[in-house]
């Protein structure tokens, strides 16, 4: 594999993509598979799945069987072996001191980024999503249809593979026939969720996911994503015959060495690197982006995380994939010759309108799931059932006191127990011990339901982020500092998901285990907590009113693209990953379009 070190890289090349993950993993591979050669900066250390994923380990085989920690909160297991909300050298400060103003960045410093990692649940936006102001006055419209990026949802989820269904739902779009993979079944409280909830009138519907219940068509796929080019066909439909079906036994969020889940590390990057146009030079922390003297990008300079030295790479187009704050960071360390205030900035929206998901969560305990059988219920990392929303018409109506949607995704499953997995049993036995404590395990394991709302965030003007310069990371870079303020809007969104929540625990029969914040102030989860961040370098029609063009092509510097989350004019209550390759991808198109006809 062409891993190159950083005194080894090519005097100059077509594109050089900062970040590995979803929206770098994307734009290298749809540049590389067409000739365009191209060279990969990833922050993090090298990541192979394949062989690095305990795919088999069992938890207690984990330190502290796997229960998360301050450097692993997720678990001994989770795939993100550098990274998290803190990361070791690489800090972030806050403008307030008040913890609901206070923002959770995350990152992950690791070939693939958080695509190692994520849910992977793969949600289209719909045509709503991309006109939300034209509808309630609020926020920004994309400068974008959904009829533009529908296309290439089409060609991402038939490249990394998502199983569910089509349910011609209001503004949840359906995929053409032929491209979603078959969805697993619904396991026992699911189906009990399924059942009441459809009561109630919650469209309750398989969940979209990046998994495969099934192989790719490796014969038919990669002849219609790469027409008229036999290499990278050939290329796609032997790295698309590696990847195995899922067989539902482990963690996604640990990777996949079968490669069943989408991973960049998996999906995007070996077939780029098998045409020979990708390098890739981990452990390069990108600083800034370098300018030539008519002002046009002309490389990146980093530094070697390893030996501490500074280079720079030289190419003919720059994209910043590395996370939506990341990329605002090295565009605001990156100084335009007689501007202060950061690279591609004449509109002075870089860093503004940060978002992340709305997110809130209820637990009950439902006894009609005690005592249930032992089964297995591993299946897909995550439900396999959620419910989009549903209340469009009420909220057009008004009859609702928040102006935007989310969408209930569900936890309930009787999957090999952590170690914290009894900690109920206190609460709700008293102080048992042997035979007593195993019955009482046994009957109430699996009884607990646990539901999360993801909704929409409408950008506002005291979420952003900007530099510290008072603060510096390891290597001598100015910091972020965030500014983070739920609006009301949000706050009552999230209020509104605990008293749904609470709702459908009671329809089941259930108690609920902590009563709903009416305020929804305590409900509400951080910014950040989510990891849904995105927005800093928003779209749009107009260079005064945004950081990017429609093509994701910064205003001021036209060979300069950013394709991941940044330039988002909203965060649907989409989950934004698939989105984000979709865009990436039309973004790749549009500069080799541009360099074919010699504009960049």
């Amino acid at each position: 594999m062409p891993h190159v070190p950083a005194t080894k890289t090519k005097p100059e090349y077509d594109v050089i993509v900062v970040g590995s993950g979803a929206a770098g993993g994307q734009t290298a591979y749809t540049l590389a598979m067409e000739g365009v050669k191209v060279l990969m900066l990833e922050a993090g250390r090298d990541y192979d799945p394949v062989t690095e994923t305990p795919m088999f380990n069992t938890l207690e085989q984990a330190p502290l069987r796997d229960s998360g920690t301050p450097d692993k909160p997720f678990g001994f297991y989770d795939a993100t072996i550098d990274g998290g909300y803190e990361v070791p050298n690489e800090p972030y400060t806050q403008a307030s001191d008040k913890s609901e103003e206070q923002f959770m960045w995350w990152r992950s410093r690791m070939l693939g980024g958080r695509t190692n990692h994520w849910g992977r649940i793969s949600l289209r936006n719909g045509p709503y999503d991309f006109k939300p102001r034209s509808r309630d006055g609020l926020g920004f419209d994309w400068p974008l249809t959904y009829d533009e990026v529908a296309p290439y949802y089409d060609k991402v989820e038939s490249l990394i593979g998502v199983f569910g269904t089509n349910e011609g739902l209001e503004n949840t779009p359906n995929s053409p026939d032929g491209v979603l993979l078959p969805p697993p079944k619904a396991r026992a409280a699911e189906l009990l969720f399924h059942k009441h909830g459809r009561q109630m009138g919650l469209p309750v519907v398989p969940i979209h996911r990046a998994v495969l219940s099934k192989r790719l068509n490796a014969k038919r796929i990669p002849k219609w994503l790469h027409p008229n080019n036999p290499n990278a066909q050939r290329i796609l439909e032997q790295e698309m015959n590696q990847r195995l079906a899922c067989f539902w036994a482990t963690y996604c969020t640990r990777g996949c060495s079968i490669k069943a889940n989408y991973q960049s590390t998996t999906v995007h990057l070996p077939p780029a690197l098998a045409t020979g146009n990708l390098d890739i030079v981990t452990m390069a922390m990108a600083r800034r982006v370098e300018l030539d003297d008519s002002g046009k990008a002309s490389g990146v300079n980093f530094i070697d995380k390893v030996s501490g030295l500074d280079y720079t790479v030289k190419g003919r187009i720059v994209v910043l994939a590395a996370s939506s704050c990341e990329s605002v960071r090295i565009l605001l360390n990156s100084k335009a010759p007689g501007r202060s205030e950061g690279l591609a900035n004449s509109s002075g929206l870089l860093g503004k309108y940060l978002m992340d998901s709305v997110g809130a969560s209820l637990s009950g305990q439902v006894p009609m799931l005690e005592n249930l059988p032992p089964h297995n219920e591993d299946g897909a990392g995550g439900g396999h059932i959620y419910v989009p929303w549903w209340l469009y018409k009420e909220q057009a109506a008004g009859k609702l006191d928040f102006p935007r949607g989310y969408h209930i995704e569900t936890g309930n499953t009787r999957r090999v127990p952590r170690v914290d997995s009894f900690n109920f049993l206190a609460g709700r036995t008293g102080i048992a011990y042997g035979k007593r404590l195993k019955e009482e395990a046994r009957r109430y394991y699996g009884s607990f339901v646990y539901y999360t709302g993801r909704g929409e965030m409408i950008p506002n003007d005291d979420c952003f982020c900007e530099l510290d310069d008072s603060v510096k990371d390891k290597w001598g870079i100015p910091v972020l500092k965030f500014h983070w303020k739920w609006a009301d809007s949000e706050v009552k969104q999230a209020a509104h998901m605990q008293q749904t929540f609470a709702s459908v625990i009671e329809k089941l029969g259930g108690t609920v285990l902590s009563q709903p914040d009416p305020t929804g102030k305590k409900a509400i989860w951080p910014g950040g907590r989510t990891i849904h961040e995105v927005g800093g370098a928003i779209m749009g029609e107009d260079s005064k009113t945004s950081v990017t063009n429609r093509y994701s092509q910064t205003w001021d510097v036209p060979n300069l693209f950013l394709t991941d989350g940044a330039p988002f004019c909203s965060n649907a209550d989409k989950n934004p990953t698939l989105t984000i390759m979709a865009l990436a991808w039309r973004a790749a198109d549009a500069m080799m379009d541009q360099m074919k006809k010699g504009d960049i």
